[in-house]
Order: C-alpha cells, then structure tokens, then sequence
C-alpha cells in the first residue's frame, strides 16, 4: 500500500509520519502514536469520545482523515499537561469536582471545555452546555461536568 509523508506540530511538537491516505486520525493516535487517551466511540463522528482539537478548534478525530492535518497544529488530552507533568486546569476541575465518571467521555469533554475556556474565559451556564453538547455522558454525570468547567474557569483567572 503507497504511504504518504505528512507533517504536523502534535502536542506542540513537530511530527512526520507516513501514513496510508485512507487512515483516519484516530487510528494514527492510537494505534501508531499510542496516545490512548483519545476514546473510540461510535466512529460516527456522534458521541464525540474523540475529541481532540485542531488549531484550537474541536474536532472529531474518528472521522477525521488524517491528510487534514497537515501543517496544521494538533493537540490531544494527553498534550493538556505541561512538560513538568502539572495538569491543565480544566484537567484539575475535573478531578476536584469529581466530573469523571466511567471517564470514557471525559477526554471528549475535556478537550470541548478546553477550546471554550481558550475563546471565553467567563462562560455562562448556557455557554458551557452548548460546547459540551456534542460528547455524550453515558453515566449522566453532566451537572459535574459542567460544574467542572465553572472550577476551571474561575482557576484561570486566579492564575491571570
């Protein structure tokens, strides 16, 4: 099968790979980069378990050909923690307000809250929901979840 070379920044850092041209980005993560943190769900682009983000902005990464990401920047859950291993503050949220559950959503809502917080630092209540809306919670644990996002938003702004 002919590969194609393709060059990207992961989690800050500069990346090639060869990949097939079919090969969604998923399976590039997990599978070849073994960054396990991205859930497979639905491989629908429905449930939003494998979130990650691309140039800032949400994506569905089961979906997603990873030809896209050329040149682009790519950052999954594991990318959230800084070089010295200290959690993102959304990351912090979720383990202070008990917001994982089964944690299989929880790096798709994660990832969602980060993009949020990184365009509205102050969300509403309503905003907070309209950005999770797209990961579903199979043990119902929303009201944490977004009590997780208020947590974290009022830590960033302690830390500006």
């Amino acid at each position: 099968m002919s590969t194609t070379k393709l060059s990207f920044k992961l989690n800050g850092h500069s990346m090639e790979v060869a990949i097939a041209p079919n090969t969604l980005l998923i399976d590039l993560l997990r599978d070849d980069l073994g960054l396990t943190g991205t859930k497979v769900g639905c491989r629908e682009g429905e449930c939003g378990a494998c979130t990650v983000l691309l140039d800032g902005e949400p994506v569905n990464s089961c979906i997603l050909p990873t030809i896209k990401v050329a040149g682009r920047s790519l950052t999954t859950i594991e990318g959230l923690a800084n070089e010295e291993g200290e959690l993102d503050e959304i990351q912090q949220a979720f383990m202070d307000e008990g917001a994982a559950q089964c944690g299989f959503c929880t790096p798709g809502m994660i990832m969602n809250a980060k993009a949020l917080l990184n365009k509205n630092p102050n969300p509403d209540e309503a905003e907070i929901r309209q950005s999770l809306s797209g990961v579903l919670c199979r043990c119902t644990g929303y009201q944490k979840i977004v009590q997780a996002v208020v947590t974290a938003s009022q830590m960033k702004k302690l830390q500006e």
